[in-house]
């Protein structure tokens, strides 16, 4: 959301702290633990949506609405027209205030819902339990009723979710204004957006718990504290932990919605066919599924822009290769996997980022990663360009070749497994999906309205509308983002 590094690590220690203090049962603390951790595990699903809306970076809206996301509608509003859209030309400033204001309820009813279905789905896919799922469900619940998406209050929204709203608030506010700031807005919000009883445990809590917090031990504290630990994953619940890696940073963009399962299958097929070991072959494959964690700390305006970029989005683009390298660093025994996936953007040349290696500091899995992912960007559509075929990409990945940036072998043993054709075939049809309904949910998976569906499809807007309900019903969604987050899931995107 848009936060400095630690902010959910701080959330997550003051959260189980207070949950403590309170005399929560163990499966309750267990709960405040994980849903603290995974709260915004949602928020990238709509970050196109909040790029649009902010005049194109999605994270700077959410820094300056950090404070007041639990506010009132009076917090709210003046907060806006203060900081959205800090150093854009006066005009287009004006414009997003404008748009934001005009669309707000409605825009905060779906981003609400999307960031709450799309957690949901993801803890279900790492197969966590029922109250924690339960939970995630409830992020954006006021105590008097009056939060997002369902209105509900009191005691009907889960005890974890209440501590974890008051302790997210509380750590955010104290860093931007200090503790005194912070229990002005305890008084100000309880009985309003918080728990009374969970608002006055912070109160008298929060403080010791916080000065306690050294951000150099944070991350070895929250592992140390977790109120269920368990065993080291195998190789089946590891794969699964990154797939869902994965679908987190690619849902992020509707262009990259198939992308790093799609390079991970591609690299997996052509470091075998080059005779990497077993092992080799499946770092190979894992780094694919997470060489793109670290664009989820690249605004979409950036990632996304159809005009030229300017030397600093540049230098924001190649830093997320860096972020990947920060954030896989932390998770023991992902080292091979790490100096893969952060590696994916360098070329034999030096003129790749974001170490600017050469070609004998580059492992023969690193050069062929770089040239799946290359591979699968250039036949994908992008805001700038249309799709490549698989013809013009290989074409193309050769005259990077001779140009000495990308490794011969490498090239040729991607183009061999790619076939020049389509990568993900469909293979079947999930939730009694028909062709249609398929081909429906994979365009507004890709962001498209139901008009511009409508018209690739040869069907009208109201048509759409029909399938886009059945789909909704057979799969169990609400939400775009939620469609996109199980086309993803199902591999529909290819």
């Amino acid at each position: 959301m848009g936060q400095p590094e630690g902010q959910a690590l701080r959330t997550c220690l003051l959260a189980l702290g207070v949950a403590r203090e309170m005399g929560l049962d163990h499966q309750q603390c267990a709960d405040v633990y994980y849903v603290a951790l995974l709260r915004f595990v949602g928020c990238n699903s709509h970050a196109d949506q909040d790029a649009s809306s902010a005049g194109g970076d999605e994270m700077a809206f959410r820094r300056a609405m950090a404070t007041v996301i639990s506010g009132t509608p009076q917090e709210l509003v003046p907060h806006v027209v203060r900081h959205v859209g800090a150093g854009l030309p006066i005009t287009k400033r004006a414009r997003v205030v404008a748009g934001m204001l005009a669309a707000g309820p409605k825009q905060a009813q779906a981003v609400t819902s999307a960031t709450c279905e799309v957690a949901r789905m993801f803890a279900i896919q790492l197969g966590l339990g029922p109250t924690l799922v339960r939970a995630l469900g409830y992020q954006f619940e006021y105590w008097n009723g009056k939060g997002l998406p369902n209105g509900v209050s009191g005691e009907e929204i889960p005890i974890a979710a209440r501590v974890v709203m008051v302790a997210r608030d509380v750590d955010i506010v104290t860093q931007v204004g200090g503790r005194q700031l912070a229990e002005e807005m305890l008084r100000r919000r309880r009985g309003r957006a918080y728990d009374p009883l969970v608002a006055e445990a912070f109160r008298r809590h929060a403080g010791p718990i916080l000065a306690g917090l050294k951000d150099e031990e944070l991350w070895n504290r929250v592992i140390d504290v977790d109120p269920a630990p368990s065993a080291p994953l195998a190789a089946a619940q590891l794969t699964a932990a990154l797939e869902c890696c994965a679908q987190f940073a690619d849902i992020k963009c509707w262009f990259t919605r198939d992308h790093s399962p799609a390079v991970s299958s591609l690299a997996r097929k052509a470091a075998a066919n080059v005779g990497l070991d077993a092992v080799e072959v499946e770092s190979t494959a894992a780094a694919g599924l997470v060489q793109e964690l670290g664009k989820t700390g690249v605004p979409n305006g950036t990632l996304a822009g159809a005009r030229p970029l300017t030397h600093g989005e540049w230098d924001t683009i190649r830093l997320s290769t860096y972020l990947t390298q920060r954030i896989l660093g932390r998770c023991k025994g992902l080292e091979a996997v790490n100096a893969l996936a952060s590696s994916h953007h360098e070329r034999l040349d030096g003129s790749g980022y974001h170490r600017g290696l050469m070609r004998d500091q580059i492992s023969t899995a690193a050069q062929i990663l770089a040239a799946a992912d290359a591979f699968k960007a250039m036949t994908s559509e992008r805001p700038w360009r249309p799709r490549l075929t698989p013809d013009e990409a290989a074409r193309s990945l050769g005259a990077d070749a001779k140009a000495g940036k990308l490794a011969h072998v490498a090239v040729e043993a991607v183009l061999a497994a790619a076939g020049h054709g389509d990568m993900s075939p469909r293979q079947t049809r999930p939730a009694g999906l028909s062709d249609r309904e398929i081909d429906v949910l994979r365009l507004i998976s890709l962001g498209r309205t139901n008009r511009e569906v409508g018209e690739q499809l040869f069907i009208s807007p109201k048509t759409v509308g029909r399938h886009i309900e059945n789909i909704y019903a057979k799969i169990g969604v609400s939400t775009r983002p939620g469609a996109a987050l199980f086309a993803m899931q199902n591999r529909l995107l290819g």
